[in-house]
């Protein structure tokens, strides 16, 4: 690996950016490729894979090295089902941010071991970035509290957004959102009710449908 290269990757990191070194075992030749680049690739298939299953391959003679950002997962809400979803995030290799204005919720002695804010989410985000990498989850059934993340989220290319509440909430949330001029295709990012409908009672079995919805959206996306 040259110095040029190295430097690229390690700046590629900073910024939170995917990208793939393709070595060429056979004559040393190496190439850096970015996921916007996948597509017309010779080894189109063997990187978006790469890409989406965080998996370096050997490809015919070629070695995909893929360097990913790490996983983030920004939950906006203190709440008990955020306590559940925690340590199953965690145990997925996520970093998990906790934004609630509320100090009540927001305390450390509730929320252990991750970075938590007690502030107002269009306060923070900004400063965090939502990113491809990062999946978000909207857990307070406040709307002044959710939808400015929600507002956020859908700005960005966080790769999962959900949202919870019930069908007549997640209506009313949609009429909210389509009012600060989000259209039908940007609405449907937002996964609501949130998680999958697997029958979940209590807050650590929806935490267990959360986070298989959101690996989903991960590793296969979605119809």
């Amino acid at each position: 690996m040259t110095p040029e290269i190295l430097a690229e990757i390690s700046a590629a990191r900073k910024k939170r950016m995917a990208v793939a070194l393709i070595t060429d075992m056979k004559t040393g030749a190496q190439q850096i490729v970015h996921p916007d680049d996948v597509r017309g690739h010779a080894l189109s298939a063997d990187l978006e894979k790469g890409f989406r299953f965080d998996k370096s391959a050997m490809v015919g003679d070629h070695f995909v090295a893929v360097y990913n950002p790490p996983l983030r997962l920004v939950i906006i809400g203190a709440v008990l089902i955020a306590q559940s979803v925690i340590p199953l995030a965690q145990a997925c290799g996520f970093d998990v941010t906790v934004i609630d204005p509320r100090g009540a919720f927001a305390t450390g002695a509730r929320f252990p071991d991750v970075s938590l804010h007690a502030d107002w989410p269009q306060d923070v985000l900004p400063k965090l970035g939502l990113d491809a990498r990062t999946g978000f989850m909207a857990l307070t059934h406040d709307p002044k509290i959710d939808d400015p993340a929600l507002d956020l989220a859908l700005k960005s290319h966080a790769f999962y957004i959900g949202a919870l509440g019930s069908k007549k909430t997640q209506s009313a949330r949609r009429e909210r959102l389509s009012a600060l001029g989000f259209d039908d295709v940007a609405l449907s990012r937002v996964r609501g009710p949130i998680g999958l409908n697997i029958g979940a009672v209590g807050s650590a079995e929806i935490a267990v449908s959360i986070m298989a919805e959101m690996i989903k959206a991960l590793r296969l996306g979605f119809e």
